[in-house]
């Protein structure tokens, strides 16, 4: 009998059998070059951290003037208690001036900018633009102009803080808005109510925890800048140290800098703790709403079906519930109402406190036309190339920075997060560091820096680096708490130990929102490198501080330019690789 041996002829391959052998998606065009620029970007933030000699040599060399330093600061000089109570008072008064009116002229334009109560693509358009200018324009820059305007006094910290903030507080405003739940607002509009009624009654109720949060956020950030803005004569604890700096009086000037610390982790810790509070009852009571009930004779409770109305059920409403016209006074609405009355009193003493005076403000408009003229047109002969150069410093400061942030984040934000932490002690402690390293301005550390290191980019990219710490450090931990758990059960569940099951499940999950938050730190960064420069930290805010010190306004027009064309930049590529990283 012969066999045949004839091979038979494979099947041909079709899509599905090539699809299951594939083992990671065909990779996207977009993807790679993002990859490709993320890899420029770490490439060229390395660079400029060589470039700048930020290395231990330095440091050493630098030693002999920590000493020196610390020798000529202690022991530190506080001023007298009623001193320094007036001076917490006016520092607070304008912070929380300039956070009010943040708040008031974000309202509006986040309601335009939202995409769900904007009245035409236009409005939303433009009202976009001016959420990115007030971001892109430096407030210590406003703070210059408005002193041409307004002269000296706390009106010029609450104008210039209170503008650059609408920049956060507008395009977070904007977001929550975006996010609401149609539901309610529908239902308002289903009465025949008008836009402005929808809006109170469909849309403010659903966001309010999420506003007073945010303000609350920003209040924090108004604290440290306004010490940035006591360089250029806003009053308060700022204007207090940059005048004991200047005098070499390093007692005097880093007490005072440890007062600003206190005041910012009281603040911050306050703070976090009603932040946290409102956004769990908004939670809290975002899970109640999904289940309508109705109170029957008997005191029991039954789900009223969807689509139905308590007109529906004429037997579950008593008498004393057809009274009703309100909510009971209850223990949580005598709380809410207390705080409301605690929240107006703190509003009413701080605008009473800061001083604030509408005939000065009103009366300086008169004049706005003419000072303004003085900061055009911009002055670009000459001077171009030394600002060229400047700002070209200014980004190589603020992506070494960056670097310098991410490298300490990483590790310090893990072991904050409660589930990287090798126990709930270890947790709690770098949580604590995080909000300490959070609560030091960055012109406090650049002083320092400048004192120990020279005058320089050196002292800057320290500065913002160890700075990045307390924002991204905290955005790094609460990524990582975040991620899916049950990938990490999983990956547990192979007999991986805590390292594996890091890298393999947690940090690949993280790692998206990890690219965004440094995105962010070196967007924050070159603004914040600008403001250095005026304590000599190097960049193109020495340039800045110079122009305004000799009435040079038109060089001031076209720092501003510079640093607005700089930031934009940077900004609509961040927007470009979250969405394509995401």
């Amino acid at each position: 009998m012969t066999v045949s041996t004839t091979t038979p002829p494979s099947p041909t391959p079709t899509k599905r059998t090539a699809d299951t052998h594939r083992t990671a998606p065909r990779p996207r065009a977009g993807g790679l070059v993002a990859l490709l620029v993320m890899a420029a970007l770490t490439g060229f933030a390395c660079w400029a951290f060589a470039d700048l000699r930020i290395n231990a040599a330095t440091l050493v060399d630098s030693a002999s003037n920590a000493a020196d330093f610390a020798g000529r600061m202690f022991p530190l000089d506080f001023p007298p208690p009623a001193e320094l109570l007036r001076l917490c008072g006016q520092t607070m008064a304008v912070v929380v001036c300039a956070t009010l009116l943040s708040v008031l002229l974000s309202v509006p334009v986040a309601v335009l900018a939202a995409g769900n109560t904007t009245p035409h693509p236009s409005a939303r358009f433009a009202a976009r633009g001016v959420v990115v200018l007030a971001r892109a324009v430096p407030d210590v820059v406003l703070a210059i102009v408005f002193f041409r305007v307004f002269g000296l006094g706390a009106l010029t910290g609450v104008l210039a803080m209170g503008l650059h903030s609408v920049g956060m507080v507008g395009k977070m405003y904007a977001d929550a808005i975006e996010q609401i739940d149609e539901g309610p607002r529908t239902a308002v509009r289903a009465t025949g109510a008008g836009r402005l009624q929808q809006l109170v009654s469909g849309v403010l109720p659903q966001v309010l925890p999420s506003l007073v949060a945010n303000a609350l956020h920003r209040l924090d950030i108004n604290l440290r800048i306004s010490v940035v803005l006591g360089f250029v004569g806003v009053n308060g604890l700022g204007f207090e140290i940059a005048g004991a700096l200047n005098a070499l009086d390093y007692r005097r000037g880093m007490a005072l800098a440890l007062v600003v610390l206190v005041l910012c982790v009281l603040v911050e810790l306050v703070s976090g703790a009603i932040r946290r509070a409102l956004l769990r009852g908004a939670d809290t009571g975002g899970r109640k709403r999904g289940a309508r009930t109705r109170r029957g004779t008997g005191g029991r409770t039954a789900p009223v079906p969807a689509g139905a109305s308590l007109a529906a059920v004429p037997s579950a409403v008593g008498p004393a519930a057809e009274r009703r016209v309100g909510p009971p006074w209850n223990a949580r609405r005598v709380r809410r109402t207390a705080y409301a009355g605690v929240t107006v009193l703190a509003l009413v003493a701080s605008v009473w406190g800061a001083g604030l005076a509408p005939g000065q403000f009103f009366g300086a408009l008169g004049n706005i036309g003419g000072t303004l003229g003085l900061f055009w047109p911009p002055q670009t002969g000459g001077i171009m190339p030394v600002l060229l150069s400047d700002l070209f410093d200014t980004i190589k400061i603020a992506f070494a920075a960056t670097l310098i942030g991410a490298v300490l984040a990483l590790p310090i934000g893990a072991l904050a997060a409660r589930n990287v932490a090798p126990s709930p002690g270890t947790a709690a402690v770098f949580r604590v560091v995080v909000v300490l390293v959070r609560g030091i301005p960055e012109l406090v550390l650049a002083i320092v820096f400048v004192v120990i290191t020279g005058l320089g980019a050196v002292a800057g990219a320290l500065a913002l680096g160890v700075g990045a710490v307390g924002l991204l450090g905290k955005l790094v931990a609460d990524s990582l708490e975040e991620v899916d758990p049950g990938v990490e059960a999983a990956v547990r569940a192979t007999g991986a130990g805590r390292w594996q099951v890091f890298c393999s499940a947690t940090l690949p999950q993280a790692a998206p929102a990890f690219v965004g938050h440094v995105l962010y730190q070196l967007d924050v960064n070159i603004r914040s490198a600008t403001l250095l420069g005026i304590v000599g930290a190097g960049g193109i805010g020495f340039d800045l501080l110079n122009a305004s010190r000799v009435l040079d306004f038109g060089v001031v027009t076209t720092v501003l330019l510079m640093v607005f064309a700089t930031v934009l930049a940077v900004e609509l590529l961040a927007v470009w690789l979250r969405r394509v990283v995401r």
